[in-house]
């Protein structure tokens, strides 16, 4: 099958959690877009970057789950590694894990991939479905934490200062929207960020 990339159709970008298995058994969680033009998920296109872990993941063992959820807390503790309450159980038809607080996901296996550029193609077939709630949708804290957790797996490479100008912003609407869960997870990438020099508290000024 030819990769979305060549096809002049309709592709939406979402915004999601991939989980896939690392080597030593242990399962990899991070936030990913996937490309898709099928509203039911029955295939989509991943585009990890080649030094991502969950690129080498499924060029070791090609399957996984994709994840839609609402509960920003999982982007942000996605984005930084972090395992604190993140619960997993085992998928129904891969060998891998899903992330049990979660509105869907969709157990995959890879049937194509390309690495030829920076971000590599992988193409994928559902081969299961779980649905356990609806989603509720995103309000603009939600958003503000989605774009902060992207920040955040970018703080290796963006300037710092680029990145407190964006935080800054973005808090203000976690602030003036949010609730407890926008608040939690906001909080829980501004303490990562700030051990990067990037936190939304810090200013480019010399401390007094």
């Amino acid at each position: 099958m030819a990769s979305l990339r060549g096809h002049q159709i309709s592709i939406m970008i979402l915004e999601a959690i991939v989980t896939t298995r690392n080597q030593d058994g242990t399962t990899n969680v991070a936030p990913m877009g996937p490309y898709c033009s099928d509203p039911s998920f029955g295939q989509f296109e991943l585009r990890p970057f080649r030094t991502s872990q969950t690129w080498k993941n499924l060029r070791q063992h090609p399957q996984g789950v994709l994840h839609i959820t609402d509960n920003v807390m999982l982007f942000a503790m996605a984005a930084i590694k972090s395992r604190c309450d993140v619960k997993l159980e085992p998928a129904a038809s891969i060998d891998g894990e899903y992330l049990s607080n979660c509105c869907r996901c969709y157990e995959f296996q890879a049937t194509w991939m390309d690495a030829t550029q920076d971000r590599a193609a992988v193409q994928c077939r559902t081969v299961q479905t779980h649905r356990f709630r609806d989603f509720i949708g995103f309000n603009r804290a939600k958003h503000a934490v989605i774009e902060a957790s992207i920040l955040a797996t970018r703080v290796d490479f963006l300037p710092a200062e680029q990145i407190r100008s964006q935080m800054i912003d973005l808090k203000k609407m976690v602030t003036k929207t949010g609730g407890e869960q926008e608040n939690d997870a906001f909080h829980t990438l501004e303490l990562f960020l700030r051990e990067h020099g990037a936190s939304a508290c810090e200013t480019s000024a010399s401390p007094p």
